[in-house]
């Protein structure tokens, strides 16, 4: 099977090369995103595996069936860039990596949210330059703090597991209540009574029409002033306009950001000797209370591993008219 690679990076290569040593597919690796733009350059390949920021409309999609691509293969668990429907209309199989190393997302949300709070990043920065002064530098007690946790997920849940040992109540808001959760303590709650009740809002949810936007005007006068929230999921769970107003207005206390809505055109790329062409991402960094970090929650050793081994798994199945071991895996 020959397998053609976007938005590739060295990790890619390094992690997948390893353990295609079990498989022995032959890989070619596109460090560009996949879009109209690049989609011709697809040669006799049998998949296409495709991250977070590819565009797999039906245009695109509609191109890799012409030219003999039947297996879309997702790197990631979120799958909003891709267009199902136009899936099944061109008969191409699509899969994906529902779970990968939950607590490496769970872990750095945690990150995101001591730094905000301990001010530990500017703390680094000022004795760096010999200045030892805690002005500007309180923070709060996370225990006795009530933490809101928006998707109870395998993600959610490892952050409930994490939040619990620091003795915080915890709210929870999902479709799909878990059992497990509720017998440990965990309180289900609707998403008003979440927003209005949370010093600290962490957002776990997958990115669909109904929670696009979950972020917005109206939430935001729900919530605690000076509520901190944390979004390691999808940009696009939060409305940046309304979330750039909720920080002048200091409705919004802290925001740690892992994702952004319009990411594609930034993350995951060196733009250090550019001029960003995006004023939100460039005011929202101007804030003194707001962490940004490149969609680098996932992005541990372990959950590599995982995704390669997950990936080419699924692939080799599907090659061999069997479904992947994990039902959750197959899209289409």
């Amino acid at each position: 099977m020959k397998i053609s690679f976007f938005s590739a990076k060295p990790y890619d290569r390094t992690f997948f090369g390893r353990l295609n040593e079990t498989f022995g597919f032959e890989f070619i690796f596109y460090e560009t995103h996949l879009g109209p733009h690049i989609v011709n350059v697809v040669e006799a390949s049998d998949a296409v595996c495709a991250f977070v920021n590819d565009k797999l409309s039906a245009e695109v999609l509609g191109a890799l069936a012409n030219r003999g691509v039947k297996y879309i293969a997702m790197r990631c668990a979120g799958f909003n860039n891709v267009d199902l429907d136009a899936a099944r209309k061109y008969g191409l199989r699509v899969c994906r990596v529902p779970s990968y190393s939950p607590e490496a997302v769970a872990e750095h949300a945690l990150a995101m949210m001591l730094t905000l709070n301990r001010k530990t990043h500017k703390a680094y920065n000022r004795v760096r330059e010999q200045n030892f002064s805690l002005n500007g530098l309180m923070g709060f007690n996370l225990h006795g703090k009530t933490i809101g946790v928006v998707g109870t997920g395998n993600i959610g849940k490892a952050f409930i597991r994490l939040m619990s040992g620091f003795g915080c109540e915890l709210l929870a808001y999902d479709l799909a209540e878990d059992d497990a959760l509720k017998a440990a303590g965990v309180r289900y709650t609707p998403l008003s009574e979440l927003y209005s009740r949370a010093d600290v809002i962490s957002l776990h949810c997958p990115l669909t029409e109904d929670t696009k936007h979950l972020i917005n005007p109206a939430s935001l006068k729900l919530m605690k002033p000076g509520v901190m929230i944390i979004n390691t999921s999808r940009g696009g769970l939060i409305d940046t306009t309304a979330a750039l107003e909720g920080l002048r207005s200091k409705r919004i206390g802290y925001l740690g950001i892992d994702v952004y809505e319009q990411e594609e055109k930034l993350f995951f790329r060196d733009l250090s000797q550019t001029i960003l062409d995006d004023d939100a991402i460039q005011l929202l960094m101007s804030f003194p209370n707001v962490l940004v970090t490149g969609h680098q929650a996932f992005f541990t050793a372990e959950a590599l591993e995982e995704i390669a081994s997950t990936t080419l798994t699924n692939l080799s199945r599907l090659s061999q008219g069997l479904n992947p071991e994990n039902p959750a895996a197959l899209l289409v």
